[in-house]
């Protein structure tokens, strides 16, 4: 298997600068001279990191430069000193000066759940740079019964003793994600623990769970409100994924999704919920296909 480089850029937050890690793809197609290869973004779930796309980028990079980011307080990103910025608008910010780093004008986008709202707030903005946009089981309206079952777990202290069992741990909490080997799940789970003591603990800052256990009801139908008026002001071809039993993202709101603003392909994975994983051949084949259907 082909490894990804790692690089680092530094963002402008609240409390001051930090780096944000992002994990590089080269493009393995042979250019012209002058040519440079087009980029996708692919980002992240809420306590993910950019490993997860390795299997997608191992295709695509066929004809992409891939770059996976690290959401600042994830993977080899820094954390924040203050759990308040930790906000999707923050990270559209960061994304912005990741793609300045890159020097690119247009992007194509895979963002996975939370990073599906940061592409969404991306390519809602007026000059977006967003071509193309892949919306990984997640949309404007996200069910609060979904976000409490994460929240059960988001943020708790864990230790493990080993890489196995986090990565049995993980599994625990993970299965809606849909049937996988022993060894995608093992390559999918490898990533997402650091060293700690005599054992590992999860990758990512506990602070990231402050601003989400502090959502009611009230204020996610506040933040629909605008997330809707954002998703109505995309312009790009959008591709909606759906886990077929996703908690989520509801049926009803996926089929929202392909009458109004940019009017989404709506793809469902049977035998899957939140969320696709994207490592499937199938998976990934229909990604491929709707970028290269330009």
């Amino acid at each position: 298997m082909a490894e990804p480089q790692l690089n680092f850029v530094k963002c402008l937050g609240q409390g001051g600068l930090h780096r944000m890690a992002y994990w590089e793809w080269p493009c393995r197609a042979a250019l012209p001279a002058g040519e440079k290869a087009p980029v996708l973004v692919c980002v992240h779930g809420l306590s993910r990191q950019g490993r997860d796309f390795d299997a997608l980028a191992e295709v695509l990079s066929a004809r992409y430069r891939v770059i996976c980011p690290d959401v600042v307080g994830r993977g080899r990103s820094d954390w924040l000193a203050q759990a308040a910025g930790y906000q999707v608008q923050a990270y559209v910010a960061d994304m912005v000066t990741l793609l300045a780093r890159l020097d690119v004008e247009q992007v194509d986008w895979v963002g996975t759940s939370m990073g599906g709202l940061i592409g969404m707030g991306l390519a809602a903005l007026p000059g977006s740079p967003v071509r193309r946009l892949v919306l990984n089981d997640v949309g404007p309206s996200i069910q609060f019964d979904a976000l409490q079952r994460i929240g059960s777990y988001l943020g708790q202290p864990r230790h493990f003793a080993s890489v196995e069992e986090g990565t049995a741990y993980l599994w625990s909490i993970s299965e809606s994600f849909g049937p996988h080997t022993p060894e995608q799940w093992a390559r999918l789970s490898a990533p997402m623990f650091k060293p700690e003591g005599e054992g590992f603990k999860l990758h990512y800052d506990p602070q990231i769970a402050q601003a989400f256990h502090a959502v009611t009801p009230e204020l996610a139908q506040a933040g629909s409100a605008a997330l809707w008026y954002a998703y109505d002001a995309l312009r790009c071809p959008t591709l909606l994924l759906r886990g077929a039993t996703s908690d989520l993202l509801s049926a009803e709101t996926a089929q929202a999704m392909t009458q109004r603003g940019p009017r989404a392909q709506l793809h469902e994975f049977a035998g899957v919920g939140h969320a696709p994983t994207l490592v499937q051949p199938d998976q990934i084949a229909r990604v491929r296909d709707f970028l290269e259907a330009a």
